[in-house]
């Protein structure tokens, strides 16, 4: 298809808008020592028909045009998604630790299993007409609606780390290593829910289908693909492997979701295996390679993904206080609790158990990735949409916040990490 100079001239203009809106707002959360990710998704709304997207500029709004371009709006948001997930997997594998295993253990187990098993036995009663999309089926919402209970973020909760200079204490890798355990699981679970969505009548012949090509995907993800890819990778007869490590990594990312494509598999899930597929236990394979593909991901592609996350939103016409309000209090309670039982099995006492509570909460990428997928896939109404990825953006800044005036208070993270703590306080002070 021929594309004139005009409608490239206006896609080009699209996705300046979208990228210098993105980026400047994200830096200005930065500043106020807030998530970059809210202030990209911000960007979306302000673009989007909550905000400027109602007025009319010359014979066009905003919204108009990226309507008139959605298939390229749709392919940087959706190579922004898989980039998202594929860094997403290769960061997971590096954060396992065979340190404080029955600590990770009784989180990961009691503080996600509780709030996922609640959210499939309240799921059937909270699932009519308010929340279903148009493919959308009962079981495929009462999963999402399971997971939206209980995910954590790994990538805003290691930002936060990093930015309060506290990524090397034990309390950030206890909650780093159940957001881990917990991605692969409640992903899982996800993928199942979009193979159950593919028509609000079940088929038996064709859901098992569907079952049976995501789990086995997901099975061979994690054990058998990996160590073939590796095995590939230091082959001497993977030139593009030797000379054109960047090339080969994102090859890995394309074969992984043409496979999973061909298999009729959502192809996030299957970035984020070739992510998993990409490292190595001991060290990492490509790191270079890997964070070349980072660095221009997270400044181009991952912005404008979150910006159009935010153009989605209209909080006009698909937003409701009282659904945001009840979601939220849900779950917060029903995750807070739980995380607290776990960590008090698990040996922890006092602060300890409200700063894990709070931290692992912080649904961010995740839960707004979840979001994208469950409404991009029509299980969940646009209205359940806005409530996903508002339910997302405010717990993790209360997450961030929270840790924050722990840290300047001089309050220990874990009762066992004093000095760690005090050095992190020090820096947060002088940051200040």
């Amino acid at each position: 298809m021929f594309v004139s100079n005009s409608d490239l001239t206006s896609i080009l203009f699209l996705l300046l808008l979208l990228i210098a809106l993105a980026q400047l707002f994200g830096y200005l959360f930065v500043k106020i020592h807030q998530p970059k990710v809210v202030g990209e998704i911000l960007a979306g709304i302000v673009l989007g028909p909550s905000l400027l997207g109602r007025l009319q500029i010359g014979s066009y709004s905003f919204p108009e045009l990226s309507r008139q371009y959605a298939p390229v709006l749709d392919f940087v948001y959706w190579m922004g998604l898989l980039l998202l997930m594929f860094l997403s997997g290769a960061e997971t594998k590096q954060l396992f630790t065979r340190e404080e295993r029955r600590e990770v253990g009784w989180l990961a187990v009691v503080g996600t299993g509780i709030p996922f098993l609640i959210g499939l036995a309240c799921g059937p009663m909270l699932a009519g007409t308010g929340l279903s999309g148009p493919r959308g089926n009962k079981l495929s919402l009462v999963i999402v609606l399971a997971v939206g209970v209980a995910v954590t973020s790994v990538p805003v909760i290691s930002k936060i780390f990093a930015d309060l200079k506290i990524p090397h204490t034990r309390f950030a890798r206890l909650v780093l290593g159940v957001a881990v355990l917990e991605d692969i699981v409640l992903w899982a679970a996800l993928a199942v829910a979009t193979a159950l969505a593919g028509t609000a009548v079940l088929q038996p012949r064709h859901i098992a289908y569907h079952l049976f090509s995501t789990l086995g995907f997901f099975a061979l993800g994690l054990t058998l693909l990996p160590r073939a890819v590796k095995r590939i990778s230091k082959s001497r007869f993977n030139v593009m492997a030797q000379h054109a490590p960047i090339a080969y990594a994102l090859a890995v990312l394309l074969a992984y979701c043409v496979i999973a494509g061909a298999l009729g598999v959502n192809l996030v899930f299957a970035a984020f295996l070739a992510g998993f597929a990409v490292v190595h236990k001991k060290r990492r394979l490509f790191a270079e390679a890997l964070d070349a593909i980072g660095k221009v991901s997270f400044a181009f592609f991952i912005p404008i993904y979150f910006a159009i996350v935010g153009l989605k939103l209209d909080l006009v016409r698909a937003f409701s206080w009282r659904m945001l309000l009840l979601f939220l209090a849900g779950t917060c309670v029903i995750k807070l609790l739980s995380v607290a039982l776990a960590g008090r099995l698990a040996g922890f006492r006092g602060l300890d158990l409200i700063n894990l509570a709070f931290t692992t909460n912080a649904r961010g990428g995740p839960g707004i990735v979840l979001a994208s997928v469950a409404f991009d896939a029509g299980i969940i109404n646009a209205t359940f949409y806005t409530t996903l990825v508002l339910a997302a953006v405010l717990t993790s800044q209360f997450a961030g916040a929270w840790l924050e005036y722990v840290l300047r208070r001089g309050w220990p993270l874990l009762s066992s990490d004093k000095d760690e703590t005090r050095v992190a306080t020090s820096d947060v002070t002088v940051s200040a």
